[in-house]
């Protein structure tokens, strides 16, 4: 009985101390969706949506017009969508932090929940992923190392679909 019990416990000490990981990302058209979804599936990962309070229109994501609501919150650096939900990061070890290229870095969508997740953040290690229709990621990842120098963020990987 000792020996199934000492197992038991083992068991359950090994599970506990096994890293977590979360794929949290936003996807305004289902592109970055698909690229989470396949790195969720590869790394084991619980998948999380970053959900805007607003859903985004079409009209919304037209970056030709300089007063849609997409070209307006990048034109502002200050500017924090409101978020639907947040999840709870604490179980996580490492997060992966999905987003399509806007105007050459991450939507404000992702500082809005950067934000909402201050301090606990600076435990984890942070590993951005992106889509993009012709950027690269490099700018998105030195903005993301200079707006929270203070967190753990590792070399980021574009995911286009080819």
């Amino acid at each position: 009985m000792k020996r199934i019990v000492l197992a038991l416990l083992c068991a359950a000490c090994m599970s506990s101390m096994e890293a977590k990981s979360l794929v949290a990302y936003f996807s305004a058209t289902g592109t970055t969706k698909a690229a989470a979804e396949k790195l969720a599936k590869q790394h084991d990962a619980l998948l999380w949506e970053i959900e805007p309070a607003q859903p985004y229109t079409a009209a919304d994501l037209d970056w030709r017009n300089d007063k849609s609501r997409s070209s307006l919150e990048m034109k502002t650096p200050d500017e924090r969508p409101t978020i639907k939900q947040c999840t709870d990061i604490t179980p996580y070890d490492t997060i992966y932090v999905g987003f399509p290229i806007w105007w050459g870095i991450c939507p404000r969508i992702i500082n809005s929940w950067v934000d909402n997740n201050l301090p606990q953040l600076e435990e984890k290690t942070l590993i951005p992923f992106a889509t993009s229709g012709g950027s690269g990621i490099c700018e998105a990842e030195a903005y993301l190392k200079q707006t929270y120098p203070t967190l753990n963020w590792q070399k980021g990987k574009l995911m286009n679909k080819r």
